[in-house]
């Protein structure tokens, strides 16, 4: 079954068997994952998480789904990854699929191309779970996820406002929902929130976001990158959106020095790709090696995991990411 993101919110509490969740829109994938964590603690079923780095992971995954812990009914297990099950895998998979009744799994997994979509793993999914693509290529269905967003925080928008909102951020829906945060904060009052309002609002504000961040990283700019970090920091963006967009990046450095010809497969902007490029050729491959280790430690910090401090292994990434070394 495929569903898009709206469709998934609403059956989130009866999600069991297997789901896929694939797509580059951090706002749609937190959201989903969000509410999934959510329902799964108010019903109390136990959750597990397994990054998925080589295909016999896999084998992992499936050994917990079959050995239910003796304090909980049903289990929920989110696997992180961009490694689809081989042959063997695929078997535990379908028999999964046909003897649990109760369980999840949830697969979080990149933006997928054409040809993956058409994958033996894909159509298994198709055909007896969940396929979820988490994107909104199309004005309507930006406005309509926004809008909710927009409900979330008790706010309207005229009309004319949704345009010159999606205009202002170029259908970045993640800086769509923070500016409608910020003019909600800003005009309380406003029963419904109009040009004006956004303009005076955004239009003079310089204010760093993760895509600033991003850039200066691409750029090798490990002054400024500190910097925005520092800024983010300060506004109280979330470490967890912060290290999304960081791993977002050298996932796509990594895939782009695989393939070199496929930047927009990737899912690269055609006028991003000479920035991807010029940081490939500054980087040293070897560095590749250490950045899935550095996002674990990372995830498990920013989880209270561990002794690290996770601001700190932030700008180690930082650094990483700009061809540099901190320590």
């Amino acid at each position: 079954m495929k569903l898009d993101y709206l469709q998934a919110l609403k059956r989130v509490d009866d999600a069991q068997g297997a789901w896929v969740l694939h797509g580059q829109e951090p706002l749609l994938e937190q959201n989903l994952l969000d509410a999934f964590r959510k329902s799964w603690n108010s019903r109390e079923v136990e959750r597990q998480r397994y990054d998925i780095s080589s295909a016999s992971d896999w084998k992992n995954v499936f050994n917990a789904l079959n050995s239910l812990s003796l304090f909980s009914n049903q289990l929920a297990i989110e696997a992180h990854g961009n490694i689809k099950p081989d042959a063997s895998a695929l078997k535990l998979l379908k028999s999964y699929l046909q003897h649990n009744e109760s369980n999840l799994l949830l697969i979080v997994m990149p933006k997928q191309d054409s040809s993956s979509l058409k994958t033996s793993f894909f159509q298994t999914i198709d055909a007896n779970g969940v396929n979820v693509a988490l994107t909104a290529n199309y004005p309507k269905d930006r406005q309509q996820i926004l809008a909710v967003e927009a409900q979330k925080l008790g706010i309207q928008l005229a009309n004319d406002a949704w345009q010159w909102l999606e205009q202002h951020h170029e259908h970045n829906l993640l800086a769509a929902k923070n500016s409608l945060m910020r003019v909600a904060d800003t005009y309380p009052e406003a029963d419904i929130i109009q040009i004006d309002h956004l303009y005076a609002c955004l239009q003079d504000q310089s204010r760093y976001t993760t895509y600033d961040l991003n850039d200066a990283m691409l750029q090798g700019n490990l002054a400024q990158s500190i910097k925005i970090f520092q800024y983010l920091i300060a506004s109280g963006e979330p470490m967890s959106l912060i290290l999304w967009s960081i791993s977002k990046e050298m996932r796509l450095l990594m895939q782009l020095f695989e393939q070199p010809q496929n930047a927009l497969q990737l899912g690269i902007w055609k006028t991003k790709i000479g920035l991807y490029q010029q940081a490939l050729r500054r980087l040293n491959a070897n560095e590749f090696l250490t950045w899935p280790a550095l996002l674990l430690r990372l995830d498990a910090s920013i989880k209270g995991l561990g002794h690290e401090n996770p601001e700190h292994l932030v700008q180690q990434a930082i650094a990483s990411l700009c061809g540099r070394r901190l320590f």
